[in-house]
């Protein structure tokens, strides 16, 4: 019986998990099927295009979306490493003296670091626009960067200290036995045990630079700086009533891709440094 109710379990449970995946993975499919599809089967509710086409990326690659398009993936791309890097930095020492340090405000600084992560955005824009626009930072790298790090820094941190704890305090103290200084310690025996927490938070802070739209859109206005998911917004079909959904999705897709790439390839990396940082002993 108990194993007639597992097996029951077991069947209940792949059901639930291929529900899930389809669900999840649909939305997908469908941008990836809008991307190959012509301009006049994009009205059709068939899933599978009835003549697969490259047009619409040979539209955005070579075409009229073509300088609109690279250069926001440049902007994407160099915003969103610099501001992972940056973030993955700082986070580290913080979280390091979070972890290992006892001093006045610990706890205010882990509070205020999770009210920041749960402000919405769109409520600072405003201000964070104006401010931008009198000091020289409105549509520059810079005035993207900064913002971003209010994204990415609050859950950096809380990831990392949460590692940290998990740390033996004694093979720092081992290292300084040893003969090593305090900086010496945390560079060749702290940050080698948490390169899985620090990996994973890396991972998590581009997923959330690269997939921003609001600080793109509101604090951009040219080329200079927008990247891609605000330039989506600026795809322009033949007349102000025509949508060029298959050049957006085609654009989606071609983002999607170093997305996808750094999951599959990392996967065994994210999970470890999230399982480790969660689980105490």
């Amino acid at each position: 019986m108990e194993r007639e109710q597992t097996a029951r379990q077991k069947s209940l449970w792949w059901v639930a998990g291929v529900i899930v995946i389809v669900y999840a993975l649909f939305p997908v499919a469908w941008i990836v099927s809008l991307s190959f599809k012509r301009a006049s089967d994009l009205s059709s509710r068939e899933f599978l295009p009835t003549t697969w086409t490259w047009d619409n990326y040979d539209l955005i690659l070579r075409g009229d979306f073509q300088d609109l398009f690279l250069s926001a993936l440049r902007n994407s791309i160099g915003i969103t490493l610099i501001a992972t890097f940056i973030a993955v930095v700082l986070s580290t020492f913080c979280a390091y003296a979070i972890a290992r340090l006892d001093f006045p405000g610990k706890k205010l600084i882990l509070t205020t670091a999770l009210a920041v992560s749960i402000f919405p955005v769109i409520s600072i824009v405003t201000p964070l626009f104006n401010l931008w626009r009198n000091i020289g930072l409105y549509d520059t790298w810079p005035g993207l960067i900064i913002p971003y790090l209010s994204l990415t820094l609050p859950l950096s941190i809380w990831t990392l200290s949460a590692f940290f704890r998990q740390i033996p305090w004694e093979l720092e103290q081992a290292a300084q036995v040893d003969g090593a200084t305090t900086w010496q310690a945390f560079r060749r025996v702290i940050v080698p045990l948490a390169t899985p927490g620090v990996f994973t938070t890396a991972i998590i802070s581009f997923f959330i630079a690269w997939n921003d739209f609001v600080y793109g859109i509101s604090l951009t206005s040219t080329e200079a700086a927008r990247p891609v998911p605000a330039a989506l917004a600026f795809f322009t079909g033949a007349s102000q009533f025509e949508q060029p959904a298959g050049a957006i999705s085609a654009a989606a897709v071609i983002v999607t891709i170093p997305v996808v790439i750094l999951v599959v390839l990392f996967q065994r990396r994210i999970v470890a440094g999230l399982t480790q940082g969660a689980v105490k002993g």
